[in-house]
């Protein structure tokens, strides 16, 4: 179809530009266009689970010409967003909430008297979600006309098999057939004595002969009327399915199969590689090279990460690692290669993946959970309850922690620190640099307690002298301003100021707290850092005898500042330490949008040239 076509020209180029999830959207060019020509949008709501793949449904709803503005700042999003179209019902970004958020704007609007279908579109992989079966559950209890659209792109079901499901799913889907069945129900039931019986006999012969001729049974017994398999490239088939699933009057799910990357050779053959594809011109934060950095440049915090825990299990077979259907963004996927029977992906299931490693702990072995922040945010009571209270040894590696470029407000990952911090017997550490993330992993791995080690969507940038300095739990290290001060910086005098200005930082944020240090110093100010490294516990008689050795502190954290550690260190300063200007510097109380990650961190006031002014302020004020 030309449309199609067109449409996956306009994908390709933008996101070749832009960055962004392609091969989920090229999967799904064809079963957008079926939803909106047989459903009538915004009348008709059409619910996509994560969202990842609605790029046809933007261009479809009005969108087109500012979609080469996608994931830029100020430009549209890569998901589905209320505020930029009607078409949009829901704000999303995380997995396995479609089917909850279809059947309760369904519930709403049959209270309401309100017109129109709800229509749930969830990716195989999705269901693995254990919310989206709770949703399955009470879809089938309330017995709501919700379409559930099974977008499967596993091709995992044998041709005989599906052309069976097939070809039974087009009779059982049809008017006349719900009209006949349910004429041949009444009948039933009005047979005099014999008619509970009889009723119980044909549900288990209908039930018996579904579950031998179908492959699976699931969602019938949810109460669901299955259809499928159908070409989810197949437009008219799909159009046509379509419209005959809205007349029905019960819940029904239609199993599509469709092929991610479909139309991009490259995309086709490796889905994974190009699920998420990175803007044309990356940033990087490596300043320059020195001794200590050069083993260390161009590095990840995530290529870090997946090079020491294959280390470390190589020297410790009782090390393994579980991630949430992450496996390569989290930097596992040489372990999962080398220690097939130590690695365990859940699905997307974040709240059973900490349980289950609390489990393995439980055991003996020492497991490593590496989610993303803002998946995390899903098993917070998991964290509490499973982990926390039996202070159960289990290592978070938190990956895309602070601020997270393109992707917008739902996956910001600056709630992590705030939420964690409170939670008893939970050790947190933020490492700023290549060196300090390894030496965080190997001193985790030895701890028995739990331990979150958080890191940044970001290139490690370069290494200091400070940083290869061993662990001290409580503690973190002491960057003095010699360590650096740029080479063109003035000679500073002696007693300038009652005494240097100390910058405390969570490690995410190192790079902008040193640039932001070293603006000031070219301005003839004495400034050094101190990196936290642990965000808990913290020594505090430590810290107070050094916060005693300066005249201003400042508090700068990748996390939001209302709960967050800065908050708490500057009342700890406040009260213990006299004659002190302290000031707290985080993200701040709102939602933050797509953007790159300076472009975050200048809309939150956290960019070099934004902390610098916040400090020359009140350094330069009376």
């Amino acid at each position: 179809m030309v449309l199609a076509s067109e449409i996956r020209a306009e994908i390709i180029g933008v996101v070749q530009k832009n960055g962004g999830h392609l091969a989920s959207n090229l999967g799904t060019v064809e079963l957008t266009i079926a939803l909106h020509r047989a459903f009538d949008s915004p009348v008709d709501a059409l619910v996509w689970d994560v969202s990842h793949q609605s790029y046809t449904h933007k261009l479809l709803t009005g969108r087109y010409d500012r979609f080469n503005t996608l994931r830029k700042k100020d430009g549209i999003s890569g998901f589905t967003k209320r505020s930029e179209s009607p078409h949009d019902f829901f704000d999303t970004g995380h997995a396995s909430t479609s089917i909850s958020s279809a059947l309760g704007l369904l519930t709403g609007r049959r209270l309401t008297h309100s017109a129109g279908k709800v229509v749930a579109v969830i990716g195989d992989g999705s269901l693995t979600g254990g919310m989206a079966l709770e949703a399955l559950s009470h879809a089938g209890q309330l017995a709501n006309n919700l379409i559930v659209i099974l977008n499967d792109n596993q091709m995992s079901i044998s041709r005989s098999t599906g052309s069976i499901s097939r070809y039974l799913s087009k009779i059982t889907m049809t008017t006349q057939y719900q009209g006949v069945r349910h004429w041949i129900d009444r009948l039933v039931t009005k047979i005099p004595v014999f008619n509970r019986h009889l009723a119980h006999f044909v549900f288990r012969f209908k039930r018996a002969l579904k579950g031998l001729l179908l492959t699976s049974t699931l969602f019938s017994d949810f109460g669901f009327e299955y259809a499928g398999f159908f070409d989810g490239h197949n437009i008219e088939e799909l159009e046509a399915v379509f419209r005959k699933v809205k007349k029905l009057n019960l819940p029904v799910v239609v199993h599509v199969l469709t092929k991610k990357g479909k139309g991009y050779p490259p995309a086709e053959y490796d889905p994974e590689g190009f699920h998420g594809v990175l803007p044309a011109h990356a940033e990087t934060n490596v300043e320059k090279i020195t001794e200590e950095n050069a083993q260390y440049l161009n590095e990840t915090f995530t290529s870090v990460f997946s090079r020491e825990i294959l280390r470390a299990g190589e020297a410790d077979s009782r090390i393994a690692a579980i991630t949430a259907a992450m496996v390569k963004g989290c930097g596992l996927t040489a372990f999962a290669k080398v220690f097939p029977d130590r690695f365990f992906d859940t699905g997307i299931a974040e709240e059973h993946a900490v349980t289950f490693a609390a489990g393995l702990a439980a055991a003996g072995i020492r497991p490593v959970a590496a989610i993303y922040s803002t998946f995390l945010q899903r098993a917070v009571d998991q964290i509490i309850h499973d982990v926390a209270l039996p202070a159960t040894p289990v290592v978070f590696a938190l990956d895309r922690a602070g601020a997270v470029p393109e992707d917008g407000e739902t996956h910001q990952g600056i709630f992590d620190i705030a939420l964690l911090l409170p939670i008893p017997n939970l050790v947190m550490l933020a490492p700023a640099s290549a060196r300090e993330l390894e030496l965080a992993l190997q001193w985790a791995l030895n701890k028995n307690a739990p331990v979150v080690i958080r890191y940044p969507k970001n290139r490690c940038p370069e290494e200091h002298p400070s940083f290869f300095a061993s662990l001290e739990e409580g503690r973190g290290v002491l960057l003095n301003q010699d360590e650096f001060a740029p080479e063109s910086a003035p000679h500073l005098a002696a007693g300038m100021k009652k005494s240097k200005t100390l910058l405390v930082c969570t490690g995410g944020i190192f790079p902008e707290t040193l640039e932001a240090a070293r603006l000031l110093i070219r301005e003839n100010f004495a400034m050094d850092i101190y990196n936290l490294r642990f965000l808990k516990p913290l020594d505090e008689t430590y810290f107070l005898e050094l916060a005693a050795q300066y005249g201003y502190i400042f508090f700068i954290e990748d996390g939001v500042k209302t709960g967050g550690i800065g908050r708490f260190l500057e009342r700890l300063v406040q009260k213990y330490v006299s004659e002190v200007s302290t000031l707290s510097l985080g993200f701040p109380d709102r939602f933050l949008a797509q953007g790159s990650r300076r472009e975050i961190l200048e809309d939150a006031e956290l960019s070099p040239e934004k902390i610098a002014g916040s400090i020359r302020r009140i350094l330069c004020t009376p």
